[in-house]
């Protein structure tokens, strides 16, 4: 007499018909069986979902390749980078999700789209500033009313006379009012101090005037001291 060949199919449709008997013992039937516990639960919630075609050997292979995946999400991302070169990781992996895709984390958006070279090296990087200025003392002074501050006994009118290379106050001056006296005895004062400039610029405000074509009375006396004057 021959041996019985039992496959596992047979050994998991008995273990499973025994477990779900009348007052089964499942550990003394998975001492039987030589299985542990979770696998008999396994199989006894694949039963009661699928039936028989639940005990059946399930392929291996993952439901997904996770190379595949990364490959797709990679073309995605390279494809609206071209759409929108000014985007950042953190705004395509959005728009992409908002689209349904499933997306990495910004972080590998962002490495992505480095690897590729779609991103500007020199991107994000804080340029030096540069100022500019004249080369020497008095080439240029710039002169400004910073405003009017109220006081309890009037308003106050600071008058700023700066030199442009060495950015020195040449005058800082708490002015009564913005008329042509009040700044010409300040400018008198500065030239006896430090010079005559060559060139002195000012905004086209009171009390330099409104009109840039338009020279005022003090701008006029300041160019009758060989001073040219600009407008910024």
């Amino acid at each position: 007499m021959s041996w019985k060949e039992v496959s596992a199919m047979d050994l998991r449709l008995e273990f499973v018909a025994l477990a779900l008997a009348e007052g089964a013992n499942i550990t003394a039937l998975c001492e039987q069986f030589n299985i542990g516990r979770t696998t008999a639960y396994k199989w006894l919630k694949r039963f009661q979902c699928d039936g028989k075609d639940g005990l059946r050997d399930r392929s291996r292979r993952p439901h997904s390749s996770p190379n595949r995946t990364a490959h797709e999400s990679e073309k995605q991302i390279l494809a609206l980078n071209i759409e929108h070169t000014g985007w950042g990781a953190r705004k395509i992996k959005g728009c992409l999700e908002r689209r349904g895709s499933n997306m990495p984390a910004a972080s590998t958006v962002h490495a992505i789209l480095k690897r590729n070279e779609r991103i500007d090296p020199h991107a994000g990087l804080v340029k030096p500033f540069i100022r500019f200025e004249h080369e020497q003392p008095n080439d240029l002074w710039q002169m400004d009313f910073k405003g009017h501050v109220p006081m309890r006994t009037g308003r106050c009118h600071p008058l700023t006379l700066l030199d442009d290379h060495s950015r020195f106050f040449l005058t800082i001056a708490a002015c009564g009012n913005e008329q042509r006296n009040t700044v010409q005895a300040h400018l008198i004062n500065a030239f006896r101090l430090y010079g005559l400039p060559e060139r002195m610029t000012m905004d086209n405000g009171a009390p330099w005037g409104d009109e840039p074509d338009a020279y005022t009375g003090l701008e006029i006396w300041i160019m009758r001291q060989g001073v040219r004057v600009s407008h910024s």
